[in-house]
């Protein structure tokens, strides 16, 4: 017998991509209930228990139904459901971009290959990086990417040190301001002041939309 997994969801929606090096792409969004980290600049606290089991069959369907070729799993963070990584593959056999946003909480490794992890490294300033298990660095694919989210100048130190020790300027490295904390121009300069080859990743999302849910 066949058992069909599910996932429990929080929402679904189409939009722009806001975030890595697919930004500015039309995307569908698949944002699944539960995060196991409480970070100090969380956006999206209403996905930590809000949403309904859901087959991923149904997501399957709905993802076909968006018209769209690229696809994305957040949450909260899907890693924490088993059904996660069964959509994650039923996506990726049906001709899917997925990219997949995770905390570093949770071992990638299992991740189907074919799609893009997009690594939230817990700076100091999230309250969460004592929670991070840090060998996901190691467990990079080529394609993977790696984002920092910075609130002070404190953070911004911290994330060079982590980009030089892991060796990750080989790979797709993101430095994203947090909102409330500082502003792109001051992590701009920082940037440039370091000569530093990372990318200064913006939400574009809410430059477009604003702080609206389901966009």
């Amino acid at each position: 017998m066949i058992v069909t997994k599910t996932v429990k969801l929080c929402e679904t929606f189409s939009s722009i991509q806001g975030e890595s090096s697919y930004a500015g792409y039309p995307c569908f969004f698949i944002r699944l209930t539960g995060c196991n980290l409480r970070c100090s600049y969380c956006d999206t606290e209403y996905a930590y228990a809000e949403g309904e089991e859901v087959e991923v069959t149904e997501l399957l369907k709905k993802a076909r139904e968006s018209g769209l070729s690229l696809v994305e799993i957040t949450g909260g963070e899907p890693l924490i459901q088993e059904g996660a990584f069964e959509l994650v593959t039923r996506l990726s056999d049906s001709g899917f971009q997925v990219l997949v946003e995770t905390n570093g909480s949770v071992d990638i490794t299992r991740l189907d290959p074919r799609a893009v992890a997009v690594l939230d490294v817990k700076t100091p300033g999230s309250g969460m990086s004592e929670k991070m298990d840090f060998r996901n660095l190691y467990r990079l694919r080529p394609n993977d990417e790696v984002k920092f989210v910075i609130t002070s100048k404190d953070d911004f130190l911290w994330s060079v040190e982590m980009v030089n020790r892991y060796s990750l300027p080989q790979k797709r490295v993101l430095f994203s301001p947090a909102k409330g904390y500082i502003e792109p121009k001051q992590l701009a300069e920082w940037i440039l002041k370091e000569r530093l080859s990372v990318r200064l990743n913006l939400q574009l999302h809410k430059f477009i939309f604003g702080d609206k849910r389901g966009v």
